[in-house]
């Protein structure tokens, strides 16, 4: 009998410790604004009562940049992807503080939430900022941006849609500008950084000495 096939993630999972207010956050504020893992296809136009663009973000780590953009555009929607606790519940803390009707997260490995549940052609955005860049030559099998990923993306975004990519790691920049070009789905739109707001990641490589690089795509 063959052996089922075992998908590399591209993370680990560390859970650090929850402090009291995001405990309390996934406890009370989950039934509102957090959205399980199941098997079928999300209603995005039920979820958010409306039909505003969608911009999905994988990885917000403790949602500080995500909550921003979902301050600054309230005529848009977002959903926010990430699998460690205590940064899903700092970002739903943050949601109840601001009042914000316009953001929804979830706490799941980003490849089955794109395989079971994001509609086709139902985002207008995906944001992937400053993944693990795995930059250690034997574990760079474990990035998140291969072909499998970029067809997935594809297919969930709207026409014209776009995917914006961005790390602080030179050699994730090739590879992800590689990955990209050798794709004939996307076309290169610019790389400059617009309006996204900075994350905590993003500053921590900035005092290292880091740059930034910045990709977004447009579908074709």
């Amino acid at each position: 009998m063959p052996v089922p096939h075992r998908r590399i993630k591209s993370y680990v999972l560390r859970q650090g410790r929850l402090t009291k207010a995001q405990q309390i956050a996934l406890d009370t504020l989950w039934q509102d604004f957090g959205l399980d893992h199941t098997q079928t296809r999300l209603d995005l136009a039920e979820i958010f009562g409306n039909s505003a663009p969608v911009t999905l973000e994988i990885g917000f780590g403790n949602g500080d940049s995500l909550i921003e953009q979902a301050r600054q555009h309230p005529d848009k929607n977002y959903i926010g992807i990430e699998v460690h606790r205590p940064g899903v519940g700092h970002c739903l803390h943050l949601i109840d503080r601001y009042a914000l009707s316009n953001l929804r997260v979830m706490n799941h490995d980003a490849i089955d939430v794109l395989h079971h549940q994001i509609p086709g052609q139902s985002l207008s955005c995906v944001q992937l900022f400053f993944p693990d860049p795995w930059h250690k030559k034997r574990h760079n099998k474990r990035r998140i941006l291969r072909p499998d990923f970029i067809d997935s993306i594809h297919s969930k975004l709207a026409a014209d849609g776009t995917f914006h990519m961005a790390t602080d790691w030179q050699d994730y920049a090739e590879h992800m500008q590689q990955e990209m070009d050798a794709s004939d789905l996307f076309r290169l739109l610019t790389t400059e950084r617009g309006d996204r707001p900075a994350t905590k990641f993003e500053k921590r490589g900035l005092k290292l000495g880091h740059g930034v690089w910045d990709f977004v795509y447009q579908k074709v």
